[in-house]
């Protein structure tokens, strides 16, 4: 009997399919979203061991110019600094508050983690598919299941839609477990990172 889709653990499964990798002397390309340089650090520490990455910074969901600016400066000096097996790319993506603020319209008094929520994961989801199909990446991923608050399986429902709508493989992921979050926290502190208190959009900082 298949496990449900709710069920499935989904760290185990990208294990398994890095040691097929491995077996296979594969080192393919992924595009990474990075929704900011703490978050990533874990993943780029994890992923750069078997992946020829590039880090694709997306997110008008920060409403604030000042923040957006100091993330994208904190991925960029984190991605510098550290250590990998193969060289990490870089790549920032436009910032347009005003496809967010589109999006979120209706949905202004959602909760944080509520549909507001999933609709800004595919936002950002779609344009790193769309780039990733552009420009001939193996694969395509975020970093945003890393976070205990955001649901790894609404994410990977959006991923595994959008493979199928762009035609590049999503890789599926649950950055939080193995102590992933743990790690990053680790990794943010040891790195000096800037680390924010809200997700980037109005609405969160509202919430606080």
């Amino acid at each position: 009997m298949a496990i449900p889709f709710n069920q499935r653990n989904f760290q185990k499964e990208l294990d398994k399919f890095i040691v097929e990798l491995q077996k296979e002397e594969r080192v393919p390309t992924l595009l990474l979203h990075s929704c900011c340089a703490p978050c990533s650090s874990y993943c780029i520490e994890y992923l750069s061991n078997y992946f020829k990455l590039t880090v694709f910074y997306y997110n008008p969901n920060i409403s604030y110019e000042e923040e957006y600016k100091k993330r994208v400066e904190e991925e960029i000096r984190f991605i510098k600094e550290f250590k990998t097996k193969y060289p990490v790319e870089f790549i920032e993506g436009d910032y347009e508050t005003e496809k967010f603020y589109e999006m979120a319209k209706g949905l202004e008094n959602c909760p944080e983690g509520g549909e507001r929520c999933f609709k800004c994961y595919e936002l950002r989801l779609r344009k790193t598919a769309v780039l990733a199909k552009e420009k001939h990446f193996d694969y395509f991923t975020t970093t945003l299941s890393i976070s205990p608050l955001k649901s790894s399986v609404k994410l990977n429902e959006i991923g595994l839609k959008l493979q199928e709508e762009y035609g590049v493989p999503y890789l599926l992921s649950d950055f939080k477990k193995k102590n992933g979050y743990k790690r990053s926290i680790e990794l943010s502190k040891e790195y000096n990172l800037y680390r924010q208190n809200f997700c980037g959009c109005v609405y969160s900082r509202v919430e606080k």
